[in-house]
């Protein structure tokens, strides 16, 4: 695609620099399964004619001035560039009858340490594992966050039932369920809604205040998932959870005002402390805090955002990263009742949903940008996340079933490049089922095979609970 005859650069975003940083360096993966071999001209010719470089970022390169400061500048796109085809580096004779799986996750935790973007094209690309039948998009998260990258993973795809129709999402249960820190606004609705506010308010007080000292000193005791300084470089593994959203619903169902987001928190602290129970059952206290990081998306509105990068006036829609975290505590427990997880999980989301925190996190963090620099800034990201335990994310994937250049997609998973944390959860859902990728530093947790057992043990454990209820 050419570009035009003259378009000035443009600056990056506060958020955009921050992720150019060299210890944030962060690049997502979105891996997604087909049911046949890819055809790499077919696969170039559908992005070609996509929208997805109508997106002027997927078009520019990153440049920097005479005084350092880092721009956008609209390039033509070389698609050979970014397609790359890597089966013959991987499909080894040896590796002839390995799992297809296990080869696909070992090739992107190679990629999740060893191999930046090229600062000499736009900063994405397409690996293509053709008799893996899979493909892997990696693009920069300066370029966006998890919804805008399904928000173009969609414009290039087609509904199986239809050809002609683009998928949609449907994000269920509003802001307040979605934890997007709409909740201030909702609870006015109520009919106690005064005491709602309050609640609000103060937790939104508390909440903050405790990310502050989380960025500053205070930070969990460590356990033998613990990550830390330097951490980032270490060798990674990949593994895969798998669980079915029907499953998800069913505890959902069995928990009185429970949410799906709920179910999910309720089988990692399930999960971690079952696996915590078999690698050093005499280490940890009962009710050990283990604090994740938990991403939130603060756009007002679920649906898919604006690829053209033309909708200024409205920021629940508009492309780019626009994402709070939050803390999430969990907990370690010996012996809890499977559906108690998420009970005991329910109390703490919802009053996170009703606060500020993760739009706190956003607009501090924007702030620090403008008068202190990204290095700083910097600083502070990379504290809170050596000051946790883990990182979790869960984006809503379509429910149909979805094609990409005519080809059948099987399954969608996101995880990114390696962070200090020794210990990464990335959740996408997509036709029924949820899967999980989980990436950890290879020398800390040596069976995250076992690990990820462990999570789904766990939500089959709450749903024959859930089940024995009815």
């Amino acid at each position: 695609m050419a570009p035009p005859e003259y378009i000035p650069d443009e600056p990056l975003t506060p958020s955009g620099r921050l992720f150019l940083e060299p210890r944030m360096n962060t690049i997502i993966h979105c891996v997604l399964g087909v049911k046949n071999k890819m055809d790499v001209e077919a696969v170039k010719t559908t992005i070609k004619n996509s929208e997805l470089l109508k997106q002027p970022r997927f078009c520019s390169l990153l440049v920097h001035d005479k005084n350092g400061f880092e721009y956008w500048r609209r390039t033509e796109v070389d698609m050979d560039k970014h397609i790359i085809v890597v089966d013959d580096k991987v499909n080894s004779s040896e590796n002839e009858h390995e799992d297809v799986e296990k080869i696909v996750n070992d090739y992107i935790a190679d990629l999740s340490v060893s191999s930046p973007l090229s600062s000499d094209k736009p900063l994405w690309e397409l690996h293509v594992m053709v008799e893996k039948k899979c493909s892997i998009f990696r693009i920069h998260h300066a370029l966006g966050d998890g919804i805008s990258l399904m928000s173009l993973l969609m414009a290039s795809c087609r509904t199986e039932e239809d050809p002609e129709a683009k998928p949609t999402l449907v994000a269920g249960g509003g802001g307040r369920r979605r934890g997007g820190g709409k909740g201030l606004g909702n609870v006015l609705w109520r009919s106690n809604f005064i005491m709602e506010v309050l609640k609000a308010v103060f937790f939104s007080v508390v909440f903050c205040l405790e990310f502050v000292l989380r960025c500053l000193w205070v930070c969990d005791r460590k356990t033998v998932i613990s990550g830390g300084d330097g951490v980032e470089q270490w060798p990674r593994t990949v593994v895969t959870a798998k669980f079915l959203v029907e499953d998800m619903k069913a505890v959902k169902n069995a928990v009185a005002n429970a949410t799906i987001n709920d179910v999910l928190f309720g089988v990692i602290s399930a999960g971690l402390s079952k696996y915590l129970n078999h690698r050093s059952p005499n280490s940890l206290r009962e009710g050990q805090q283990l604090t994740g990081l938990a991403m939130v998306n603060l756009r007002q509105q679920p649906e898919l955002q604006d690829l053209t990068g033309k909708t200024k006036g409205n920021s629940g829609s508009k492309w780019g990263n626009k994402f709070g975290m939050f803390l999430l505590p969990s907990y370690y427990y010996k012996g809890l009742e499977p559906l108690e997880y998420v009970k005991r999980a329910q109390p703490m989301t919802n009053r996170k949903k009703n606060s500020l925190e993760a739009h706190f996190s956003y607009l501090i963090g924007d702030l620090i940008m403008h008068w202190l620099g990204p290095k700083f800034a910097c600083m502070l990201n990379y504290r809170i996340v050596c000051n946790t335990t883990f990182t979790i994310s869960n984006v809503i994937g379509p429910k149909e079933e979805i094609t990409i250049a005519g080809n059948p997609i099987t399954y969608i998973r996101v995880n990114t490049t390696s962070l200090p944390h020794a210990l990464t959860m990335h959740m996408v859902s997509y036709a029924g089922k949820a899967d999980m990728q989980i990436l950890v530093a290879k020398d800390l947790i040596h069976d995250p095979e076992f690990l990820a057992k462990c999570f789904e043990e766990s939500l089959v454990e709450m749903k024959n609970a859930a089940q024995e209820t009815i």
